[in-house]
C-alpha cells in the first residue's frame, strides 16, 4: 500500500512538474471560435526546430492590445442589460476570466461615432470646460467597469477637433457648412488648448479614470471628416512647445504621441515623415514618447523607416475599420489579413501596441447574423454611415453579439501577450512561406507565440526556445491563428 502511494506521489509531482503550453485558436469557418486547449511540451531531442525563439534579442515592450470605447460603444454597451454587458466585458478584458483585452482609445470630444457633435468646451472661453453627459452617462461608467475588470487597462485618448471658437478656416473652409469639419488651430489659442488637454485628463482622472497617452489629433491630415482640424507637422511641433512645458510644469505624466495617421501621409509631399521633422528639434522632441498609426493608406513597411531614424521612439497603431466596403463580415477575407498587417507586421515592425476602431455598434440582424449592408449605430451625420464594429450588437434585442475579424485579432493577441511583455526575436526554417507569426516573453517568465497559416493546409510546427529543453510540437490548422502561452 505504501509503495501505491508513493508511486502515486511520484506520478503527481511528475505532472505537476510537467511543462505545459495553452493553446487558443480561431480558423475563418469558426469550428474553432477563440477555443482553448492544453498541449503538453515534450523533451527536445535536439535543437532543430522550425521556429527558434531567440530569448537574448529584445526589441519593444508592449503595452497591450485593444479597442475604441467610442461614444457610440459606449451607448450600446449600456443599452444591454447589466448581466450582459458585465459578461462581455469580462470575456473581453478579464486576464484570468477572458482574453486579456489591455488598451483602448477613447475621443477628447466628438468622434465619428458619437451621439451628437460637441467638444468639451463649445462656449468661447477655456474657464467654460465641461464634460458632457456623453462622458458622465456613457463613457466613463463603462471604462470604469472595465477598470474594475482589469485594472492594468491603458487608455489612449485622441481629439477629433478642438473648440470651434479656436479655428481658423481661412485656408481649409468648412466642408459643405460643417463647422465641425476642417479649420486649423489658432496659433493664439495654443495655451487655451493646451489647458483644454490638461483640463479634461484632470476630469477623467478625477472621475477614477487615468490616462496613459494622448495624440495631439485624430488624423491630422484629413480636412473633410465629419469632425476633424487639419494639423501639419510644423503646426504639431508649434503646438507641443507650449503643451509640453504645461505637462512637465503641472507633473502629467500622460505619454504624447504625435501624428495619429495614414502611413502614407495621405500622400502629401510636404508631410512625408510626419513625425521625423518634429523629432529633430531636440526642445520639442524631449516631450514627445513616440508616434501613432493608421492603415487607411500606404504600407506598415513605413513604421520600419520610422523606427530607423527614431529608435528611442515608440510606435503605436490606433486605428482600422471595417465595414461594407471591405465585406466586414466576411471572416475568411479579413481575419487573415488583420492578422497578417497588424496583429503581426505592426508589431514586428514595432509598434508597443494595435487599437481598433469601435469595440461595438448596433445593427440589424437576420437569421442570427448582421446585415451585411447595414452600418452600424449611432453615428454621426456625416460620419461613417458604413462601419462595422469589432463586434456587432443585434438591434432587437441587444443581447445577441456576432465576433467579427477585429475582435478574433486583438483576443488571439491580448490572451497570451501580456502587458509588459517584450518581443523577442524568431529565427525559422525555410518552407514557411504562408506561416506569419511574433514571440514575446511576458513578465512573469512564460513565453507567447502568436501564429498566423494563411495556407488552405493544415501545418505542423514545432517550437522551441533557446533557453529551454522543452520543444512545442503543434498543428496550425488551414487559414487559421494559434496562439501560445509557454508556462515557465
Amino acid at each position: 500500500m505504501r509503495r501505491i502511494l508513493l508511486l502515486c506521489a511520484i506520478c503527481w509531482a511528475l505532472c505537476l512538474n510537467a511543462q505545459h503550453a495553452k493553446l487558443l485558436t480561431t480558423t475563418v469557418d469558426r469550428k474553432a471560435d477563440l477555443a482553448w486547449s492544453t498541449q503538453k511540451m515534450q523533451k527536445a531531442i535536439h535543437t532543430d526546430a522550425k521556429l527558434k525563439l531567440l530569448t537574448a534579442e529584445k526589441h519593444q515592450t508592449m503595452t497591450g492590445f485593444g479597442a475604441a470605447v467610442t461614444g457610440s460603444a459606449a451607448y450600446c454597451l449600456m443599452a444591454m442589460a447589466p448581466e450582459d454587458r458585465t459578461a462581455f466585458l469580462k470575456q473581453t478584458f478579464s486576464p484570468t476570466e477572458g482574453f486579456g483585452c489591455s488598451f483602448i482609445r477613447v475621443a477628447i470630444g466628438c468622434s465619428d461615432f458619437s451621439l451628437s457633435d460637441y467638444t468639451c468646451c463649445d462656449k468661447p472661453g477655456i474657464e467654460n470646460f465641461a464634460l458632457t453627459d456623453e462622458e458622465t452617462k456613457y463613457v466613463i461608467p463603462i471604462i470604469r467597469e472595465i477598470l474594475a475588470i482589469n485594472p492594468d487597462l491603458k487608455i489612449l485618448a485622441s481629439p477629433w477637433t478642438c473648440p470651434l471658437w479656436m479655428k481658423d478656416y481661412s485656408r481649409y473652409p468648412i466642408y459643405k457648412n460643417r463647422p465641425f469639419t476642417a479649420g486649423q488651430l489658432k496659433p493664439e489659442c495654443y495655451a487655451d488648448y493646451a489647458l483644454y488637454f490638461l483640463k479634461w485628463i484632470r476630469a477623467f482622472e478625477a472621475a477614477g479614470v487615468p490616462i496613459h497617452a494622448v495624440t495631439l489629433q485624430n488624423e491630422p491630415l484629413n480636412d473633410k471628416n465629419s469632425a476633424s482640424l487639419v494639423m501639419l507637422w510644423e503646426e504639431q511641433s508649434a503646438f507641443i512647445k507650449v503643451i509640453g512645458p504645461l505637462f512637465e510644469k503641472e507633473q502629467v505624466k500622460t505619454k504624447i504621441y504625435v501624428f495619429d495617421h495614414n502611413y502614407n501621409y495621405d500622400k502629401m509631399e510636404s508631410q512625408q515623415g510626419y513625425p521625423l521633422h518634429i523629432y529633430r528639434d531636440p526642445e520639442v522632441a524631449k516631450y514627445v514618447a513616440g508616434a501613432a498609426y493608421h492603415d487607411y493608406g500606404g504600407h506598415h513597411d513605413e513604421l520600419l523607416k520610422i523606427k530607423a531614424e527614431a529608435p528611442d521612439k515608440e510606435l503605436v497603431f490606433t486605428e482600422s475599420s471595417i465595414g461594407i466596403w471591405n465585406r466586414g463580415h466576411d471572416l475568411g477575407r479579413n481575419l487573415m489579413a488583420n492578422m497578417q498587417t497588424m496583429g503581426i507586421a505592426a508589431v514586428n515592425n514595432g509598434c508597443v501596441g494595435v487599437i481598433i476602431w469601435n469595440l461595438m455598434l448596433q445593427t440589424d440582424f437576420h437569421n442570427g447574423k448582421p446585415d451585411d449592408k447595414v452600418g452600424g449605430v449611432p453615428n454621426r451625420d456625416g460620419g461613417c454611415q458604413s462601419c462595422f464594429g469589432a463586434v456587432d450588437l443585434d438591434i432587437a434585442d441587444l443581447k445577441t453579439i456576432y465576433r467579427n475579424s477585429h475582435y478574433y485579432m486583438i483576443c488571439q493577441l491580448s490572451a497570451v501577450v501580456k502587458p509588459g511583455a517584450v518581443r523577442i526575436g524568431t529565427s525559422a526554417d525555410v518552407g514557411m512561406d504562408n506561416l506569419f507569426y511574433s514571440a514575446y516573453v511576458n513578465p512573469d517568465g512564460s513565453k507567447a507565440v502568436v501564429l498566423l497559416n494563411k495556407s488552405k493546409e493544415e501545418q505542423a510546427l514545432s517550437v522551441l526556445a533557446d533557453d529551454s529543453k522543452k520543444v512545442l510540437n503543434l498543428i496550425v490548422p488551414a487559414q487559421g491563428v494559434v496562439s501560445a502561452l509557454i508556462q515557465k
